[in-house]
């Protein structure tokens, strides 16, 4: 029998191929129009990452073609919640706790990104307590930081059942 002798980086590669078949409407609250996030790329205590292709759809899309301040700040906080809503699945929950930003400090917009570009979103976890998560994101175009700031996640206790339908009923 031949055996595998996986290496940490292909279990990470493999990791990393798996996490993009998560469709992210299991990990956060928000429905469309309001999502701001394509992929859960990275997951790991510490870091996570997101991916977003900015479209002509987008509500934060301005005429000119590019995407508001608001839509980089929200895009952050969607990929604090994929990541909480991650570790929801890892526990087999089906339910995401809604989070809140408590805070954003030290927000750096370099330049405004535009329609189709593609967003790739870091967020490192810079300290955890009770229901508090402290973190620093970074925002890239290839490799071109556009955005930074450290956030603040405040996680409550409302539970928002994860049917991809936010309570809506069938035929409705």
């Amino acid at each position: 029998m031949k055996q595998h002798n996986f290496t940490s980086a292909s279990k990470n590669d493999f990791q990393e191929k798996a996490l993009e078949y998560i469709d992210v409407l299991n990990l956060l609250p928000q429905r469309p129009p309001f999502i701001m996030i394509d992929h859960l790329i990275h997951f790991d205590p510490i870091i996570t990452q997101t991916r977003f292709t900015i479209r002509k759809e987008n509500m934060f899309l301005q005429p000119d073609g590019h995407y508001e301040e608001a839509g980089l700040i929200e895009t952050i906080a969607q990929s604090c919640a994929a990541r909480m809503g991650y570790i929801e699945m890892l526990k087999h929950s089906n339910s995401i706790k809604l989070g809140f930003v408590g805070m954003i400090k030290e927000m750096s917009i370099l330049r405004a990104p535009h329609l189709g570009e593609v967003l790739n979103t870091t967020i490192s976890v810079i300290a955890e307590i009770f229901h508090t998560t402290l973190v620093k994101a970074k925002i890239e175009v290839g490799s071109e930081i556009i955005a930074t700031c450290e956030m603040k996640i405040y996680l409550s206790d409302i539970e928002h059942q994860n049917d991809k339908t936010s309570g809506e009923r069938e035929g409705k």
